[in-house]
């Protein structure tokens, strides 16, 4: 018989085999070998979280939220630390009491969609211009919730307003805290000129007074002031048409002595009001769009282009045209008055 071929062993070969010997030769459970540095560890099993330090890690909730925002805004009011500009603005309290009331009108009654918001300025001065209808104002209000509520800025919108809003007591006070100011030039150049977002419904009290039967005709748009202001001032102008408005309010009559009486430009009557009484102030949920077309440049015409009527007159009636071919397309597209 042939015998075996001895390999010597050297280092740490001749330690191995000595180890190996040794557990053949003890008794007992044979040992089980160490996992792999590569082997997978198994994951740790940790207790699933009770429901309340879920809730409290996802921090406070809405109403919390919004009852620290008004402590912290009754603060600044009790310690003066606010600011107001010399037309009046309070931005604090525009935005944490004039403007939470009106997001439930926007987002859940009229269900307000805007189209085209990037044509809006994110900084700088520009003058948007709109359409003015639905017996009362609330065109002019929404649009300005949507461009504080969806514009990537979130800017204000400074109105322009009628004589008869800031003659009207309370109710003119709380437009100039809002922001609005007199629907003049020198105001409105003023606010252009240190970069604000200006709006202006230049058909007036003829626009959002108008018969329910003439509903999505623009009226005159005045003598073009508002172009004049723009040229004056080099701002973008910005058409904006408003869908829904002509639906909240039909306008079916007018009570005349009742309007002299109480010094407005109309006394409406609608389907419900004043039959109805308080009830019938309540708008009908119509469903709104509101669309800002592509801006209008007049930094292109000179310095002294206001001076020039037919310039202002052509661009008058180009931002007219504009907004009244949109309305028109608005119109076709939508389905029902109340759906969209």
């Amino acid at each position: 018989m042939a015998e075996a071929r001895v390999i010597p062993l050297h280092g740490a070969d001749r330690e191995t085999a000595r180890r190996r010997r040794a557990a053949d030769q003890a008794p007992g459970p044979v040992p089980v070998p160490e996992p792999l540095a590569s082997d997978p560890s198994p994951e740790p099993t940790t207790e699933p979280e009770s429901e309340s330090e879920s809730t409290s890690a996802e921090g406070p909730t809405g109403w919390e939220q919004r009852l620290a925002e008004l402590l912290a805004f009754a603060r600044r009011r009790i310690q003066g630390d606010y600011e107001v500009d010399e037309f009046g603005f309070d931005p604090d309290l525009t935005d944490n009491v004039l403007m939470p009331p009106l997001r439930p009108l926007y987002e859940k009654w009229f269900r307000v969609e805007t189209i085209g918001m990037h044509n809006v300025p994110g900084e700088g001065g520009a003058l948007i211009v709109a359409n003015h209808s639905g017996t009362l104002p609330l065109d002019a209000t929404m649009t300005a919730y949507a461009v504080r509520a969806d514009h990537p800025k979130r800017r204000h919108l400074r109105m322009l307003g009628a004589d008869l809003v800031f003659k009207t007591p309370l109710l003119g006070a709380l437009a100039r805290k809002s922001g609005q100011t007199l629907a003049c030039n020198p105001d409105a150049e003023r606010l252009l000129r240190s970069g604000e977002l200006v709006g202006v419904w230049p058909e007036g009290f003829k626009g959002i007074g108008k018969p329910f039967k003439d509903r999505y005709k623009l009226q005159r748009f005045g003598r073009g002031g508002f172009v004049s202001a723009a040229l004056n001032t080099g701002v973008p102008i910005i058409p904006c048409s408003i869908v829904g408005a002509e639906e909240i309010y039909p306008k079916i009559g007018d009570i005349k002595a009742l309007a002299r009486l109480f010094g407005f430009p109309y006394f409406p009557v609608t389907p419900f009001f004043p039959f109805l009484g308080p009830l019938g102030a309540i708008p009908l949920p119509s469903k709104w769009y509101i669309e800002f077309g592509e801006p209008i440049r007049t930094d292109v015409y000179g310095e002294h282009a206001a001076d020039d009527p037919m310039l202002v007159f052509n661009l008058t009636d180009q931002v007219r045209e504009t907004i009244q071919q949109t309305l028109y397309r608005l119109l076709t597209q939508r389905r029902n008055v109340f759906l969209g």
